[in-house]
């Protein structure tokens, strides 16, 4: 600098300019790097799931989600090099199970178990037990479509807080159908004082499918949150005094209602898509579903008559999010985040919600889709079995874990012997 000369001072108000100036130029900098890092990390992703097959161990009681599950396989294996192998299940304990073996065998790596289709209690387990990889959420770059907020329904799985251990993928709601034609709109039970009632005046035109069984359990559940006397209770963990009190109204309506139940509730349909295809034949006026869409579903695939619709409950219906998760010791751990992250791909959830396809509502936070990714979903197939949101009313809490463990022993206790 030439000493003869006077430096000029920089102005206070440019002073603040400049300073302004320069933290948001460090601040769009440091989020270009973080952008860069995280797109740079998920290639390294993508290179590590080339060539992988992923052992999907989810559900396989529905045809539809079977084939689902089969149409996702193939596109990530066009797009990506990853294919998927489905292991059907006919209870998540059964992958729960898996995973339990080897970490007591010392297996910690090149587990048989890649994803699982998971829920709410053995999610818990495995989060309790270090059974499960992550967190990863936030590597998913598909996780930008998610309200990840602390109390969002894609962040609490059964009143248990998700930690990034596992990846929404589809909406479930308990709902009702009925065949209208059999069972008009305006004289369907809407609670479950109504239920028995009806049941009473229509013996033998009513069943549910077996408590062991994740439909049966959920019809508990429903009838567990509207006779319970403080249901408040339910969001904690069940103890002896608390599930006792809790659970006597339910114990005193379900006496009622099974004398009325299809062959005296002596014998139970296996599952759900037992029970519809009884709706299907006359057999029983009402079944039931987790899938707001199964009568419009199974309208369009021929399962269901034309006639049938679905109701829910005048107080709401039980609601939650189907997750996938990675157990800790995963042999395909990328190939697995490469499947869970194009689940949630806006194009394949909207192709997931159409009905003839699988009809399963979408997990993702609709304000985050542009224009286009909205439009797919714009552009889906109408159905006048189909309800609105606004239709199916509130959504219901899933209680605690620990009540439907409780709740499903003390049911064989009474019923089962």
């Amino acid at each position: 600098m030439n000493k003869g000369l006077k430096q000029s001072p920089v102005p206070n108000g440019l002073q603040t300019s400049l300073k302004t100036g320069l933290k948001t130029g460090c601040l769009a900098a440091a989020l270009l790097l973080s952008a860069l890092s995280s797109a740079s990390s998920w290639q390294q992703t993508l290179d590590a799931a080339q060539g992988q097959t992923v052992y999907w161990h989810a559900w396989g009681g529905d045809q539809r989600t079977n084939d689902f599950i089969r149409y996702v396989g193939q596109q990530t294996n066009k797009r990506y090099g990853v294919s998927i192998k489905q292991v059907k299940l006919a209870s998540t304990a059964e992958a729960v199970s898996q995973v339990v073996a080897e970490k007591a065998s010392g297996q910690d790596s090149q587990g048989a178990v890649d994803m699982i289709w998971i829920n709410g209690p053995n999610f818990l387990a495995m989060k309790q037990q270090g059974l499960l990889h992550g967190p990863f959420v936030d590597e998913l770059p598909n996780a930008q479509y998610l309200d990840l907020t602390p109390n969002s329904a894609a962040s609490i799985d059964f009143t248990e807080p998700v930690a990034g251990l596992e990846v929404p993928w589809r909406l479930a709601r308990f709902v009702f159908i009925h065949n209208s034609q059999r069972l008009p709109p305006a004289e369907v039970p809407k609670s479950m004082a109504q239920l028995l009632t009806w049941a009473q005046n229509h013996p033998g035109r009513m069943t549910h499918p077996s408590v062991s069984n994740f439909m049966g359990a959920s019809f508990l559940k429903q009838a567990l949150i509207e006779l319970a006397p403080n249901p408040a209770l339910l969001q904690s963990l069940a103890t002896d005094a608390t599930f006792a009190t809790t659970v006597a109204p339910l114990w005193r309506w379900y006496d009622a209602l099974r004398p009325h139940l299809w062959r005296a509730g002596t014998t139970l349909p296996e599952n759900e898509a037992i029970q519809q295809q009884m709706l299907n034949d006359g057999v029983v006026d009402i079944a039931m579903a987790f899938d707001p869409a199964a009568a419009a579903a199974g309208i369009a695939s021929g399962l269901l008559p034309a006639s049938a619709r679905v109701y829910v409950p005048n107080i709401g219906s039980l609601g939650n999010i189907s997750f996938v998760a990675i157990p800790y010791n995963a042999s395909h751990i990328a190939g697995a985040k490469v499947v869970a992250n194009f689940l949630l791909q806006p194009e394949i959830q909207a192709h997931m919600q159409n009905i003839n396809v699988l009809g399963s509502f979408s997990v993702l936070d609709e304000s985050t889709l542009n224009k286009q990714q909205q439009g797919f979903f714009d552009a889906l197939p109408r159905s006048k079995a189909l309800p609105t949101l606004t239709d199916l009313g509130p959504t219901l809490l899933e209680p605690h874990a620990s009540w439907m463990t409780r709740l499903k022993q003390t049911w064989q206790q009474r019923y089962s012997q």
